[in-house]
Formats: C-alpha cells, structure tokens, sequence
C-alpha cells in the first residue's frame, strides 16, 4: 500500500507567512523613514507622499501581477517582486539625499515589490490550496507582516538609536533580508495541490455539487464563474468598497501614527512601541476575521471589523502626552480593525467566485483599493499642515468607515443560475 503524502498545504502557510514577515513586515512597518525625515529636508506632506506613492503602485500593478501569475506562476510572481525590493531597498541605501530620490526608491520600486510578492499572490496560492480553512489559512499567512512589524519597529528603533540615525546601514540589512525572502519563495512555493497530487484542504477527494449544496458551504461558492460575470455583480464593487475602507486607515496609520503620537508628546521610544501594538494587533484580528468569515456570512464579519476602526478613531482623537494607555489602545483597535477587515475582504473574494477567476479579481480589488486609498498619507499631511493636528485627518477615517460598514452591509453572495463546477448541465441557484 503507498503511503500517501501529507498535505502540504500548511508547509506552504509557513513558507508565505515567512515571505509575508521578510518582505514586507520588517520593510514597511519600520520606523526607518522617520529617522530619513531628520536628515532629508522635506515637508510632513512630502514625507506622507512618500507611502502614498509606495501605497499606489503597491495597486497599480496588480492586473499585471495577476497575469504573470496565471501565464508563468506563482514563484516567478515572487521572484520579480524580491528584485524589484532589492532594488530599492539598495537605492534607499546607498544614494538617497533628496525627496524625488526617496519618492521614487521607496514608493515606485519599494510598491511595485510589495505588489508582486504580497497580496496578491499569497492570497491567490491560499484560495487554490484551501477552501474549508480558507480563511485561517489567509490569515495565518498575511500575518506575517504584522508579526515582522511588531518584531521590526522596536528593534529597528533601538539600532537606529544606537547607531546614530544611520538609516542607510538599515536598509542595507532588508536588502540581505529580501535575498533571503526571496530564494525561500522560489525554492518552496508550490502552484496548486493538484501539482503534487492532492486537493484543497488535503482531503481524499471532493465531495460532488451536482444541485446538493452542504449548508456549512452556503458561504463558499461551487460555480464556476469568469472574470467578466464577477465584475457584472454588484457584491464583487460592493468588497471593493470594503477594500477601499479597510486600507484608508492602515495608509494613515503606516505614515502618521508616530509623528501624531510625538506631537501629543508622547516619546519617540513609546510612539514606536504603539506602532509595534498596531502591527501585532493585526494578527488577532486576522484570525478572528478569517475566522469568522468562514463561519458567518462575510458581511457580518466585515461589518464587526469596521467598528474597531470607529472606535480607534474616537480614542486616537483624545490621545496626549499623559495618556499612553489610549495611544496603544487606538493602535490595538486599528491593528485589529485592520487585519479583521483585511482578511475577511480578500476571503470574501474567493468564497464569492472560487480560485478560478481569483487572480484577476484580486488584482482589480488590489488596483483599485490601493490607488482610490492611497492619497491618505498625503490627504492626512496636508490637513496637519493646514490645521495643525492630525484630528480634522481622524474624523475621515471614522468617515469612511463608516460609509464601508454601510455598503458591506449588502454584500451577499452572488444569486446567478450557472453550472456548478464539475457538473455540466446541472443548473443552481446560491444564496446565503
């Protein structure tokens, strides 16, 4: 009798969880720009330019990740991406002196690695190899980065302490971390289950769809849809909107949240340690929203998530230099909002329309959360500089979190007669 293979599944879920930390964890969730703001002359809006522009091509691109994906794979998806992170990870190093050259290395090449070697890509080898665990698989792997942030700032922080602001000696370490990322992507990320001859979730075989439909999946579809019939149907723009206000808040708080801390008077070692409560809160959230999205019909799950973010706000508003205990429960609050609604959005997707046309879907939500929510760094530094503080910038936030709460109120899963996956000629109707 052959013994039959065990599932690899949860080794590729520490493989991506191990990417997610390296690549973008320690790079982006750092205090390294801080530090660049001190000796590099440029403006609070400039600075937040900055991680608009990094927020924007990490959108940008995302239709082409998606096609590289699904024409040449998943690990050559990974491998453009660690180049393009080398690359400006080294620039950062060793040739930043102005603004346009900061601009251009951490936000053009530092986004468009973030967007070859992050979501897309990682959530698309998730969706293929679960679907049961899908969510917890997701949020296990996208937890990386919130576990290589709370690790990275503090410790990031203490050498640029000990080291005089030597920024440059900063990134020429995630320079060596990103090879390290980047070979440990190619050598061990596998496409689908079926490659090694297995199935989603490791189990022996699918249990058939033909007009059955189990009710623990009335949540997960079994039709096969295309790219086109998604972007036809109102819950995939209404996940959009989802995404859009899920990373709203995370843009702020990446490039705001220790400059809003310092000028409450808050010191620079406890703006960073709430920046790390922010970072790790994420990985709680991440798991109760895939947890819950596999459980619940998503937009209850994403409704419960937007609410950490309108209490963040409110607390975030009365932060000052006497009241430290607020300043990490607002970075608690929006950590967990954030991985909550993260996660439960790009679950959403695959629950709604299967791991077939999910590259491409993902790759529009991507685009276009990004690039709609990108200006919030920007957004938020012009009405500092305008107001003088930061609260004119977290009454939007509460805003628009508001106004996503509303729209994922109506995210339902698609009701469409179509043809279950596997069952030619059997027509179906899926609703909650």
């Amino acid at each position: 009798m052959v013994k039959r293979a065990a599932f690899y599944g949860w080794t590729l879920v520490a493989v991506l969880f191990l990417t997610d930390l390296l690549l973008m964890g320690l790079p982006y969730y750092s205090v390294i720009n801080t530090y660049m703001l001190k000796q590099i002359h440029m403006s609070r809006s400039i600075y937040g330019l900055g991680f608009t522009v990094t927020n924007l091509f990490y959108g940008l691109p995302s239709t082409l990740v998606a096609i590289v994906i699904l024409r040449w794979g998943l690990r050559t998806t990974f491998a453009v991406g660690a180049a393009l992170l080398l690359c400006g990870t080294l620039w950062l190093a060793f040739f930043v002196h102005e603004p346009w050259e900061y601009l251009l290395s951490f936000g053009v090449l530092i986004g468009t690695g973030f967007a070859f070697t992050t979501n897309v890509p990682i959530s698309t080898a998730i969706t293929r190899w679960f679907k049961r665990y899908r969510g917890r698989a997701m949020a296990i792997a996208l937890s990386g980065a919130g576990v290589g942030g709370f690790v990275g700032s503090p410790m990031v922080d203490r050498f640029l302490t000990a080291h005089q602001g030597d920024w440059q000696q900063a990134w020429k370490i995630m320079a060596a971390l990103v090879i390290l990322a980047g070979l440990t992507a190619v050598f061990f990320v596998k496409e689908r289950p079926e490659d090694l001859g297995q199935t989603a979730d490791g189990s022996l075989r699918e249990i058939p769809t033909q007009g059955i439909v189990a009710k623990s999946d009335l949540r997960i579809t079994n039709l096969s849809w295309t790219p086109s019939e998604a972007y036809r149907s109102l819950p995939f723009w209404l996940i959009v909107i989802g995404g859009i206000a899920c990373k709203f808040p995370l843009f702020f708080m990446l490039s705001h949240w220790v400059l809003h801390l310092r000028g409450a008077g808050i010191s620079a070692a406890a703006a960073a340690t709430a920046l790390g409560v922010f970072t790790i809160t994420q990985v709680p959230g991440q798991l109760v929203g895939g947890w819950l999205v596999d459980k619940i019909p998503a937009r209850y799950a994403l409704m419960l998530g937007f609410c950490c973010y309108l209490s963040g706000a409110y607390l975030a508003i009365r932060v000052a230099s006497d009241t430290i205990f607020l300043a990490n429960a607002a970075a608690m609050l929006f950590g967990i909002g954030f991985g909550w609604t993260f996660i439960a959005v790009y679950t959403s997707m695959g629950h709604f329309y299967g791991p077939g046309p999910y590259p491409k879907l993902t790759g529009m939500l991507a685009l276009l959360s990004s690039v709609i929510a990108a200006p919030s760094g920007a957004i938020a530094g012009k009405l500092f500089d305008s107001y003088g503080n930061y609260t004119p910038a977290l009454e939007l936030i509460g805003l628009i979190s508001l106004a996503g709460m509303v729209a994922v109120a109506f995210a339902k899963i698609p009701r469409i007669s179509k043809k279950p996956e596997g069952a030619p000629g059997v027509a179906a109707m899926r609703a909650e």
